[in-house]
Protein backbone atom coordinates (compact mmCIF):
# COMPACT_ATOMS: atom_id res chain seq x y z
CA UNK A 1 0.00 0.00 0.00
CA UNK A 2 1.40 3.24 -1.12
CA UNK A 3 1.56 5.90 1.89
CA UNK A 4 1.95 9.20 1.87
CA UNK A 5 4.75 11.54 3.04
CA UNK A 6 4.25 14.95 2.91
CA UNK A 7 1.85 16.29 5.53
CA UNK A 8 -1.13 18.32 5.00
CA UNK A 9 -0.90 22.09 5.36
CA UNK A 10 -2.68 22.78 8.61
CA UNK A 11 -4.91 25.12 6.87
CA UNK A 12 -5.97 22.65 4.22
CA UNK A 13 -9.40 22.09 4.83
CA UNK A 14 -10.21 25.53 6.83
CA UNK A 15 -12.67 26.50 4.66
CA UNK A 16 -14.30 23.25 4.46
CA UNK A 17 -14.77 23.36 8.40
CA UNK A 18 -16.76 26.66 8.66
CA UNK A 19 -20.07 26.32 9.50
CA UNK A 20 -22.12 25.39 6.37
CA UNK A 21 -23.90 28.68 5.70
CA UNK A 22 -20.79 30.07 5.01
CA UNK A 23 -18.37 26.73 3.86
CA UNK A 24 -16.97 25.53 0.56
CA UNK A 25 -16.12 22.48 -1.11
CA UNK A 26 -13.31 20.76 -0.78
CA UNK A 27 -10.46 21.83 -2.92
CA UNK A 28 -10.20 20.63 -6.82
CA UNK A 29 -7.20 17.86 -6.06
CA UNK A 30 -9.15 16.23 -3.63
CA UNK A 31 -10.79 14.93 -6.83
CA UNK A 32 -7.86 13.82 -8.25
CA UNK A 33 -4.50 13.42 -6.44
CA UNK A 34 -2.78 10.76 -6.58
CA UNK A 35 -1.20 11.92 -2.76
CA UNK A 36 -4.52 12.60 -1.60
CA UNK A 37 -6.13 9.09 -2.59
CA UNK A 38 -3.17 7.15 -1.12
CA UNK A 39 -4.27 8.96 2.31
CA UNK A 40 -7.80 8.27 2.21
CA UNK A 41 -7.35 4.75 1.10
CA UNK A 42 -4.74 4.32 4.17
CA UNK A 43 -6.92 6.08 6.89
CA UNK A 44 -10.11 5.48 5.69
CA UNK A 45 -10.53 2.78 3.28
CA UNK A 46 -8.21 0.85 5.64
CA UNK A 47 -10.09 1.64 9.04
CA UNK A 48 -13.47 1.45 8.53
CA UNK A 49 -16.34 -0.96 7.70
CA UNK A 50 -16.59 -1.35 4.12
CA UNK A 51 -20.00 -2.36 2.68
CA UNK A 52 -19.63 -5.55 0.26
CA UNK A 53 -22.95 -6.28 -1.19
CA UNK A 54 -25.67 -8.91 0.13
CA UNK A 55 -25.48 -12.27 2.26
CA UNK A 56 -27.91 -13.70 -0.58
CA UNK A 57 -25.83 -12.83 -3.00
CA UNK A 58 -24.00 -16.41 -2.03
CA UNK A 59 -26.57 -18.44 -0.53
CA UNK A 60 -25.33 -22.24 -0.99
CA UNK A 61 -22.12 -23.04 0.77
CA UNK A 62 -19.34 -23.46 -1.39
CA UNK A 63 -20.89 -19.89 -2.58
CA UNK A 64 -18.62 -17.29 -3.76
CA UNK A 65 -17.65 -13.88 -5.07
CA UNK A 66 -14.37 -12.03 -5.43
CA UNK A 67 -13.24 -8.23 -5.78
CA UNK A 68 -10.60 -6.17 -5.18
CA UNK A 69 -10.98 -3.21 -2.88
CA UNK A 70 -8.51 -0.68 -2.90
CA UNK A 71 -6.25 -2.37 -4.17
CA UNK A 72 -6.51 -5.80 -2.23
CA UNK A 73 -7.98 -8.97 -3.62
CA UNK A 74 -10.26 -10.65 -1.71
CA UNK A 75 -12.48 -13.37 -1.76
CA UNK A 76 -16.38 -13.96 0.07
CA UNK A 77 -17.11 -17.11 0.85
CA UNK A 78 -20.04 -19.39 2.51
CA UNK A 79 -18.67 -22.62 4.59
CA UNK A 80 -20.44 -25.85 5.24
CA UNK A 81 -22.00 -24.21 8.18
CA UNK A 82 -23.55 -21.33 6.44
CA UNK A 83 -21.05 -18.75 8.20
CA UNK A 84 -19.60 -16.14 6.10
CA UNK A 85 -16.02 -15.93 5.60
CA UNK A 86 -13.46 -12.76 3.35
CA UNK A 87 -9.67 -14.01 3.08
CA UNK A 88 -7.12 -12.06 1.28
CA UNK A 89 -7.21 -13.71 -2.13
CA UNK A 90 -3.94 -14.59 -1.96
CA UNK A 91 -2.18 -17.84 -1.21
CA UNK A 92 0.21 -18.59 1.15
CA UNK A 93 3.09 -20.35 -1.13
CA UNK A 94 3.70 -17.30 -3.31
CA UNK A 95 0.87 -15.06 -3.55
CA UNK A 96 -0.68 -15.77 -6.55
CA UNK A 97 -4.61 -15.43 -6.78
CA UNK A 98 -6.82 -18.18 -6.01
CA UNK A 99 -10.03 -17.81 -7.98
CA UNK A 100 -11.89 -14.89 -9.72
CA UNK A 101 -15.60 -14.08 -10.77
CA UNK A 102 -17.83 -15.69 -8.50
CA UNK A 103 -18.87 -19.82 -8.63
CA UNK A 104 -19.23 -22.40 -6.13
CA UNK A 105 -16.31 -24.67 -4.99
CA UNK A 106 -16.03 -27.38 -2.38
CA UNK A 107 -12.17 -26.21 -2.09
CA UNK A 108 -10.20 -23.30 -3.18
CA UNK A 109 -7.37 -24.81 -5.47
CA UNK A 110 -4.28 -22.05 -6.63
CA UNK A 111 -4.11 -22.20 -10.13
CA UNK A 112 0.04 -21.99 -9.77
CA UNK A 113 1.10 -25.05 -7.13
CA UNK A 114 -1.82 -26.19 -6.37
CA UNK A 115 -2.27 -25.67 -2.93
CA UNK A 116 -5.98 -26.10 -1.78
CA UNK A 117 -7.99 -24.36 1.07
CA UNK A 118 -11.17 -25.41 2.51
CA UNK A 119 -14.17 -22.91 2.75
CA UNK A 120 -13.14 -22.34 6.78
CA UNK A 121 -9.71 -21.16 5.18
CA UNK A 122 -7.58 -24.35 5.90
CA UNK A 123 -5.28 -25.24 3.71
CA UNK A 124 -5.59 -28.66 3.67
CA UNK A 125 -3.39 -29.92 0.46
CA UNK A 126 0.06 -28.47 -0.36
CA UNK A 127 2.01 -30.73 -2.85
CA UNK A 128 4.92 -31.97 -2.53
CA UNK A 129 5.71 -30.23 0.15
CA UNK A 130 5.83 -33.02 2.71
CA UNK A 131 9.82 -32.75 1.49
CA UNK A 132 10.21 -29.24 2.66
CA UNK A 133 11.84 -29.61 6.09
CA UNK A 134 9.36 -28.28 8.95
CA UNK A 135 6.57 -27.62 7.03
CA UNK A 136 3.25 -27.72 8.73
CA UNK A 137 -0.22 -27.28 6.52
CA UNK A 138 -1.56 -25.84 9.66
CA UNK A 139 0.51 -22.54 9.72
CA UNK A 140 -0.16 -21.67 6.25
CA UNK A 141 -3.94 -21.13 6.68
CA UNK A 142 -5.47 -17.86 4.41
CA UNK A 143 -5.48 -14.93 5.73
CA UNK A 144 -8.56 -13.69 7.00
CA UNK A 145 -10.64 -10.51 6.99
CA UNK A 146 -12.78 -9.10 9.41
CA UNK A 147 -16.52 -9.69 8.36
CA UNK A 148 -19.52 -8.56 9.51
CA UNK A 149 -23.63 -8.48 8.40
CA UNK A 150 -26.52 -6.39 9.56
CA UNK A 151 -29.71 -7.54 8.17
CA UNK A 152 -28.44 -9.16 5.17
CA UNK A 153 -25.95 -6.48 4.11
CA UNK A 154 -22.53 -7.46 4.50
CA UNK A 155 -19.10 -5.34 5.63
CA UNK A 156 -16.16 -5.97 5.92
CA UNK A 157 -12.79 -4.26 7.64
CA UNK A 158 -8.99 -4.58 7.40
CA UNK A 159 -8.22 -3.17 10.36
CA UNK A 160 -8.11 -5.68 13.88
CA UNK A 161 -8.66 -3.14 15.87
CA UNK A 162 -11.69 -1.21 14.79
CA UNK A 163 -14.58 -0.93 16.47
CA UNK A 164 -17.85 -3.53 15.56
CA UNK A 165 -19.96 -2.95 12.48
CA UNK A 166 -22.92 -2.48 15.06
CA UNK A 167 -21.05 0.30 16.76
CA UNK A 168 -19.54 1.70 13.70
CA UNK A 169 -23.30 2.19 12.69
CA UNK A 170 -24.51 4.37 15.81
CA UNK A 171 -28.77 4.87 15.64
CA UNK A 172 -28.98 3.82 11.37
CA UNK A 173 -30.12 0.25 12.66
CA UNK A 174 -32.79 1.38 14.57
CA UNK A 175 -33.84 4.65 12.52
CA UNK A 176 -34.54 1.95 9.40
CA UNK A 177 -35.26 -1.13 11.61
CA UNK A 178 -39.46 -1.05 10.39
CA UNK A 179 -38.31 -1.93 6.91
CA UNK A 180 -36.92 -5.43 8.28
CA UNK A 181 -34.44 -6.13 5.48
CA UNK A 182 -33.87 -9.32 7.03
CA UNK A 183 -36.80 -10.03 5.44
CA UNK A 184 -35.79 -8.59 1.88
CA UNK A 185 -34.42 -10.91 -0.90
CA UNK A 186 -31.95 -9.31 -2.78
CA UNK A 187 -33.41 -8.75 -6.64
CA UNK A 188 -31.36 -6.97 -8.60
CA UNK A 189 -27.25 -6.14 -9.04
CA UNK A 190 -25.62 -4.08 -12.18
CA UNK A 191 -22.38 -3.08 -12.25
CA UNK A 192 -20.71 -0.08 -13.99
CA UNK A 193 -17.28 1.75 -14.05
CA UNK A 194 -17.11 5.25 -14.22
CA UNK A 195 -14.45 7.80 -14.69
CA UNK A 196 -14.88 10.31 -11.65
CA UNK A 197 -13.64 10.16 -8.18
CA UNK A 198 -15.49 8.01 -5.30
CA UNK A 199 -16.54 11.35 -3.61
CA UNK A 200 -18.09 12.72 -6.46
CA UNK A 201 -20.37 10.03 -6.73
CA UNK A 202 -21.44 9.86 -3.19
CA UNK A 203 -21.77 13.78 -2.74
CA UNK A 204 -24.27 13.41 -5.60
CA UNK A 205 -26.24 10.68 -3.80
CA UNK A 206 -26.93 13.00 -0.92
CA UNK A 207 -28.07 16.00 -2.23
CA UNK A 208 -31.08 17.06 -4.29
CA UNK A 209 -30.01 20.32 -5.40
CA UNK A 210 -29.23 18.75 -9.05
CA UNK A 211 -32.11 16.83 -9.29
CA UNK A 212 -34.31 19.21 -11.15
CA UNK A 213 -31.30 19.41 -13.75
CA UNK A 214 -30.09 16.10 -14.16
CA UNK A 215 -33.22 14.17 -13.68
CA UNK A 216 -35.70 16.91 -15.66
CA UNK A 217 -36.82 14.49 -18.29
CA UNK A 218 -36.75 11.12 -16.21
CA UNK A 219 -37.86 12.08 -12.30
CA UNK A 220 -40.76 14.51 -13.36
CA UNK A 221 -42.52 13.99 -10.01
CA UNK A 222 -39.21 15.85 -8.11
CA UNK A 223 -39.06 18.85 -8.38
CA UNK A 224 -35.92 21.23 -6.50
CA UNK A 225 -37.32 20.49 -2.99
CA UNK A 226 -35.58 20.54 -0.41
CA UNK A 227 -35.58 17.22 2.12
CA UNK A 228 -34.85 17.86 5.73
CA UNK A 229 -31.55 16.35 6.92
CA UNK A 230 -32.51 13.79 9.42
CA UNK A 231 -30.85 13.23 13.11
CA UNK A 232 -27.90 10.63 12.76
CA UNK A 233 -25.96 9.25 15.49
CA UNK A 234 -22.75 7.00 14.04
CA UNK A 235 -21.18 7.02 10.84
CA UNK A 236 -24.21 8.23 8.45
CA UNK A 237 -26.02 10.90 7.41
CA UNK A 238 -29.38 11.50 5.53
CA UNK A 239 -32.32 12.67 4.65
CA UNK A 240 -36.40 12.33 4.51
CA UNK A 241 -38.27 13.42 1.95
CA UNK A 242 -42.73 12.90 2.45
CA UNK A 243 -44.59 12.13 -0.35
CA UNK A 244 -46.93 9.57 -1.99
CA UNK A 245 -46.18 6.22 -3.65
CA UNK A 246 -43.09 4.94 -4.44
CA UNK A 247 -39.80 6.53 -5.18
CA UNK A 248 -38.57 3.91 -7.32
CA UNK A 249 -40.83 3.94 -9.98
CA UNK A 250 -40.95 6.43 -12.82
CA UNK A 251 -43.87 8.98 -12.91
CA UNK A 252 -47.56 7.42 -14.03
CA UNK A 253 -45.71 3.73 -13.36
CA UNK A 254 -47.53 1.59 -10.83
CA UNK A 255 -45.72 -0.87 -8.29
CA UNK A 256 -46.00 -3.44 -5.49
CA UNK A 257 -47.90 -2.89 -2.16
CA UNK A 258 -46.21 -1.47 0.52
CA UNK A 259 -43.98 -3.26 3.24
CA UNK A 260 -46.09 -4.41 6.22
CA UNK A 261 -45.23 -2.46 9.75
CA UNK A 262 -43.57 0.19 8.26
CA UNK A 263 -43.54 2.94 11.33
CA UNK A 264 -42.77 6.81 11.25
CA UNK A 265 -41.24 8.26 8.16
CA UNK A 266 -40.93 5.39 7.17
CA UNK A 267 -44.29 4.72 6.21
CA UNK A 268 -44.34 8.52 5.03
CA UNK A 269 -41.84 8.58 2.13
CA UNK A 270 -38.34 7.86 1.77
CA UNK A 271 -34.62 8.05 3.30
CA UNK A 272 -32.03 8.49 1.37
CA UNK A 273 -28.89 7.59 3.52
CA UNK A 274 -25.13 7.29 3.13
CA UNK A 275 -23.17 5.18 5.00
CA UNK A 276 -19.21 6.73 5.13
CA UNK A 277 -17.43 6.54 3.49
CA UNK A 278 -19.33 5.91 0.16
CA UNK A 279 -22.52 3.43 0.58
CA UNK A 280 -25.92 5.01 0.20
CA UNK A 281 -29.05 3.10 0.78
CA UNK A 282 -32.84 4.30 -0.83
CA UNK A 283 -35.22 3.18 1.46
CA UNK A 284 -38.88 3.53 0.24
CA UNK A 285 -42.15 2.50 0.73
CA UNK A 286 -41.90 -0.83 -1.08
CA UNK A 287 -38.72 -1.69 -1.41
CA UNK A 288 -34.98 -0.17 -0.95
CA UNK A 289 -31.88 0.16 -3.80
CA UNK A 290 -28.16 0.90 -2.90
CA UNK A 291 -25.22 2.26 -4.75
CA UNK A 292 -22.10 0.55 -3.50
CA UNK A 293 -19.15 2.52 -4.52
CA UNK A 294 -15.44 0.82 -4.75
CA UNK A 295 -12.85 3.20 -5.84
CA UNK A 296 -10.32 2.15 -8.22
CA UNK A 297 -7.89 5.46 -8.23
CA UNK A 298 -8.32 8.86 -7.38
CA UNK A 299 -10.51 9.28 -10.93
CA UNK A 300 -12.10 5.88 -11.27
CA UNK A 301 -14.39 3.89 -9.44
CA UNK A 302 -17.03 1.20 -9.69
CA UNK A 303 -20.85 1.62 -8.93
CA UNK A 304 -22.85 -1.15 -8.08
CA UNK A 305 -26.60 -0.66 -7.75
CA UNK A 306 -28.73 -2.86 -6.32
CA UNK A 307 -31.84 -3.39 -5.13
CA UNK A 308 -34.05 -5.68 -2.44
CA UNK A 309 -37.66 -6.28 -2.10
CA UNK A 310 -39.84 -8.00 0.87
CA UNK A 311 -39.99 -11.62 0.18
CA UNK A 312 -43.59 -12.17 -0.03
CA UNK A 313 -43.60 -9.36 -2.70
CA UNK A 314 -40.86 -11.58 -4.45
CA UNK A 315 -42.73 -14.64 -4.12
CA UNK A 316 -45.50 -13.10 -5.80
CA UNK A 317 -46.52 -14.19 -9.55
CA UNK A 318 -46.18 -11.01 -11.37
CA UNK A 319 -43.02 -10.01 -9.66
CA UNK A 320 -40.54 -11.15 -12.72
CA UNK A 321 -43.02 -8.58 -14.87
CA UNK A 322 -43.71 -6.00 -12.60
CA UNK A 323 -40.40 -5.46 -10.83
CA UNK A 324 -39.01 -4.40 -14.52
CA UNK A 325 -40.89 -1.13 -13.94
CA UNK A 326 -38.36 -0.34 -10.87
CA UNK A 327 -35.76 -1.61 -13.10
CA UNK A 328 -36.33 0.97 -15.87
CA UNK A 329 -36.25 4.13 -13.17
CA UNK A 330 -32.94 2.69 -11.43
CA UNK A 331 -31.44 2.11 -15.25
CA UNK A 332 -32.57 5.72 -16.16
CA UNK A 333 -31.18 7.74 -12.95
CA UNK A 334 -28.22 5.68 -12.35
CA UNK A 335 -27.53 6.87 -16.45
CA UNK A 336 -27.93 9.95 -15.92
CA UNK A 337 -25.94 10.38 -12.21
CA UNK A 338 -22.94 8.70 -14.09
CA UNK A 339 -23.35 10.63 -17.23
CA UNK A 340 -23.08 14.01 -14.87
CA UNK A 341 -20.43 12.74 -12.69
CA UNK A 342 -18.07 11.97 -15.14
CA UNK A 343 -18.37 15.43 -16.61
CA UNK A 344 -18.28 17.01 -13.13
CA UNK A 345 -14.43 15.03 -12.90
CA UNK A 346 -13.58 16.46 -16.17
CA UNK A 347 -14.04 19.69 -15.08
CA UNK A 348 -12.78 19.45 -12.04
CA UNK A 349 -9.41 18.70 -13.05
CA UNK A 350 -8.96 22.32 -14.86
CA UNK A 351 -6.11 24.29 -13.74
CA UNK A 352 -9.19 27.00 -13.56
CA UNK A 353 -11.27 24.85 -10.94
CA UNK A 354 -11.68 26.34 -7.01
CA UNK A 355 -13.48 25.47 -3.95
CA UNK A 356 -17.40 26.20 -4.53
CA UNK A 357 -19.93 27.38 -2.21
CA UNK A 358 -22.83 25.61 -1.13
CA UNK A 359 -26.13 26.02 -1.59
CA UNK A 360 -28.65 25.26 1.39
CA UNK A 361 -29.48 22.28 -0.75
CA UNK A 362 -26.23 20.70 0.02
CA UNK A 363 -25.97 20.41 3.57
CA UNK A 364 -24.84 16.53 3.36
CA UNK A 365 -22.44 17.82 0.51
CA UNK A 366 -20.76 19.60 4.29
CA UNK A 367 -20.87 16.97 6.32
CA UNK A 368 -19.07 14.72 4.34
CA UNK A 369 -16.58 17.25 3.43
CA UNK A 370 -15.80 17.15 7.32
CA UNK A 371 -16.46 13.52 7.66
CA UNK A 372 -13.28 13.05 5.61
CA UNK A 373 -11.46 15.80 6.75
CA UNK A 374 -11.85 14.54 10.13
CA UNK A 375 -10.56 10.68 9.76
CA UNK A 376 -7.69 12.31 7.18
CA UNK A 377 -6.30 14.59 10.12
CA UNK A 378 -6.75 12.03 13.21
CA UNK A 379 -5.25 9.65 11.06
CA UNK A 380 -2.28 12.01 10.07
CA UNK A 381 -1.95 13.45 13.59
CA UNK A 382 -1.63 9.85 15.03
CA UNK A 383 0.98 8.70 12.28
CA UNK A 384 3.21 12.10 13.32
CA UNK A 385 2.82 11.05 16.80
CA UNK A 386 4.12 7.52 16.01
CA UNK A 387 7.46 8.58 13.70
CA UNK A 388 8.09 10.65 17.16
CA UNK A 389 7.88 7.70 19.46
CA UNK A 390 9.71 6.31 17.12
CA UNK A 391 12.49 8.44 17.04
CA UNK A 392 12.55 9.08 20.77
CA UNK A 393 13.83 5.55 20.61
Amino acid sequence: MRTSRVPLAPDFFAKVRLPFPLAETLPPQCYYSRDFYDREVEHIFMKVWNFIGRADHIPLPGDYFTLDFVGVPIIVIRDREGGLNAYANTCRHRGAKLVEGQGNAKVLVCPYHGWSYDAGGRLIAAPEMQHTEGFDRACYPLKRIRLETWEGFVFINFDLGAESLMEYLGDLPSTLASYRFGDMKQAGRVEYELDCNWKIYAENAMEAYHVAMVHAKSLQKLKRELPPVVPSRGNWCGLHTRHDGSRALLAGETGFPAIRGLEGLAALGTYYTLIYPSTMFGCTIDCMWWFEVHPLGPERMRLIVGSCFPNETVQRDDFEEVVKRYERRWATSVREDNDISELQQKGIRSPYAEPGRLSHMEELVHRIGNWIADRLTEGEQRQESGVQKRSAV
